[in-house]
């Protein structure tokens, strides 16, 4: 029973972590030495198309899928990426399949990248909805999805996950942040760190995101209109 259990959890975790991510197409390379990788959209954005990535695969681990697409980036010197879909009879763009996809690949000048320092995303990465509230506006995000904030000068922003030892953070706009993103966290149970006894009880959090992984996660996340 145990060899059937230990064989069963290998099995499950080749499943979640079985992605390719493929350097698909090189057309050039960009001389850029950025460290970030953003979301464009190339038609309102002045740049260089260099390549194409294909994802082959579904994984719930976001950030080690977001590794490899960088990895795969950086090594033509991309600095920007955006969602391409997959040629239909019809010609009309499908909604993102998760478990295969395609992302073009570009080098954008810093001065040509769109304003968005007036958007906040708020990201929920749960298997369940979560009720959060943002200036006492009550907002159920469904599994995997986010919903975006325009925002205005001088006014301050406080989002909540409204439980009990939950979080809250307080945001105003910010000049000089292309946009803000915040992922909430669900329900954790932790042991203490060593020396203290009982366990550490978290009903939700939430954690401020670098804009490449933010970007990317708005991508292959549904975008929530309420």
């Amino acid at each position: 029973m145990k060899n059937f259990l230990k064989i069963a959890a290998l099995l499950f975790l080749n499943f979640t972590f079985a992605q390719n991510v493929i350097l698909n197409k090189v057309e050039s390379a960009g001389n850029n030495t950025d460290k970030f990788l953003y979301k464009i959209d190339p038609d309102s954005v002045k740049s260089k198309y260099l390549g194409e990535i294909e994802v082959q695969g579904f994984s719930s681990d976001d950030t080690a899928v977001f590794d490899l697409i960088y990895k795969k980036a950086k090594t033509i010197g991309a600095n920007a990426f955006s969602y391409k879909s997959f040629p239909t009879v019809d010609g009309i763009s499908k909604d993102i399949d998760t478990s295969h996809y395609l992302l073009n690949l570009y080098e954008v000048e810093k001065s040509d990248f769109s304003d968005q320092s007036n958007s906040i995303y708020i990201i929920s990465a749960s298997q369940k909805s979560q009720k959060i509230s943002i200036n006492n506006e009550i907002v159920e995000l469904p599994p995997r999805s986010f919903v975006l904030k325009k925002i205005l000068a001088g006014t301050i922003y406080t989002i909540s996950t409204r439980k009990l030892l939950g979080s809250s953070v307080k945001i105003i706009l910010d000049s000089y942040e292309n946009g803000q993103y915040f992922q909430i966290s669900s329900f954790k149970v932790n042991s203490n760190s060593y020396g203290k006894a009982g366990i550490n009880i978290k009903s939700g959090d939430i954690s401020k995101l670098e804009k490449s992984y933010g970007d990317f996660l708005t991508v292959i996340y549904s975008k929530f209109k309420n």
